[in-house]
């Protein structure tokens, strides 16, 4: 999960001028595309068990499940892998992080490199999440839990759609390494409003705040989980626009004006 990357894919700079991958050694090449490949895969690994996780479906650990100890002790611990996965997101993102890391955009690995480490942190906050169980509240009417399960992981289809709408392979990574191999410079993309992203500027947060919030059952734990989560999506969304701004400021300034952040149905954006 990524505050706004998908809007550096609107907005962003080309990387003309760095080496290409073309001009490696072989085994450099195909350790790149190696590495490209197993964080895209890492991604849809974590963001599917992410899925089954929030819904307690399928998968071998849900958010409820695990011994219960100290409440204290859980919150502690939850808090800090979720601030850790944010710090990651934030760091990562940065400008002055990217410039330090530059050598890796010649063989196209940056993104993946962002991608990886987001899908295995990700990984490490399901696989040590401390249960808090009690319930905030569950609604009992069938079709009425029906109906939010299914809005809930509506939400989580419209974190993939715009993903596909923005670019999904540049998006995770992979379209950047594959440039790379074939010695081609990454194009500067134009500025295009596609589909979600004429009603709001971070469809793929939507998508999230959906996703983690219109559940039938509440307990303790989800609701720590979504609401750190949202937080640093409303944090998050403000650093990176600060960023958006300063780069292209009068398209991004018209844009963050006519455009609502997070939810379409606001008048003005915030």
């Amino acid at each position: 999960m990524t505050t706004t990357t998908a809007q550096r894919r609107l907005f962003s700079q080309g990387n003309s001028g760095v080496p290409s991958l073309g001009a490696k050694p072989l085994v450099v090449r195909i350790a790149s595309l190696a590495f490209a490949a197993l964080a895209y895969v890492g991604f849809l690994a974590a963001f599917t068990y992410c899925v089954g996780f929030v819904h307690r479906l399928v998968v071998p650990k849900g958010i409820d499940d695990g011994g219960i100890g100290s409440t204290w002790v859980a919150i502690l611990v939850n808090v800090f892998l979720l601030a850790a996965f944010a710090i990651q997101h934030t760091i990562m993102a940065r400008p002055a992080f990217k410039k330090r890391f530059a050598g890796m955009a010649a063989t196209g690995t940056e993104r993946s490199a962002f991608v990886f480490a987001a899908s295995a942190l990700l990984g490490v906050i399901m696989w040590q999440w401390r249960p808090l169980p009690d319930i905030v509240w569950s609604v009992r009417t069938e079709w009425v839990r029906s109906a939010m399960s299914a809005l809930s992981l509506a939400g989580f289809g419209l974190v993939v759609l715009a993903s596909f709408q923005i670019d999904h392979f540049h998006l995770f990574g992979w379209k950047q390494t594959l440039a790379a191999w074939r010695g081609r410079a990454q194009p500067e993309p134009e500025f295009h409003l596609r589909g979600l992203y004429r009603y709001v500027r971070h469809p793929l947060m939507t998508g999230f705040l959906i996703a983690f919030w219109c559940v039938p059952t509440m307990s303790e734990g989800l609701l720590l989980f979504a609401s750190v989560i949202t937080l640093y999506i409303l944090i998050g969304t403000r650093i990176e626009e600060r960023d958006l701004v300063r780069v292209h400021r009068d398209d991004y300034l018209a844009y963050r004006r006519d455009v609502p952040s997070l939810i379409p149905w606001r008048g003005r954006a915030a």
